[in-house]
């Protein structure tokens, strides 16, 4: 599996309409065959911060993924709302996807 987390610093402006302005390049991913999951989350100590997990079969699906219409419409549209060079861990791990953690479960 291709692991990627990304973190975007977007422009104060943007920071709080982020998830809608990148819904379609989030919903066509989504879609990707190869696609295994695509989470964005926001800061909670640097709110115009938004960090990207996403993850995919093997490296065929993330150079499709690189490939697609959507993908480059996606980054236009994330470069007119982006404070700065996002920022990029890619690495290729075991599995195909989330496992359980060992050392926390809910309590009975």
């Amino acid at each position: 599996m291709i692991f990627i987390a990304v973190k975007f610093t977007v422009r104060p402006e943007h920071a709080d309409t982020w998830p809608s302005l990148v819904a379609d390049f989030t919903r066509a991913t989504r879609q990707e065959p190869g696609n295994l999951f695509f989470e964005w989350s926001r800061g909670v100590e640097a709110p115009h911060q938004y960090v990207l997990l996403e993850a995919f079969a093997d490296a065929e699906a993330g150079a499709a993924h690189v490939a697609s219409d959507h993908f480059r419409a996606g980054l236009e549209t994330m470069a007119g709302a982006i404070a700065r060079t996002p920022e990029i861990v890619n690495v290729e791990v075991p599995g195909q996807g989330w496992s359980e953690m060992a050392e926390l479960s809910p309590r009975a």
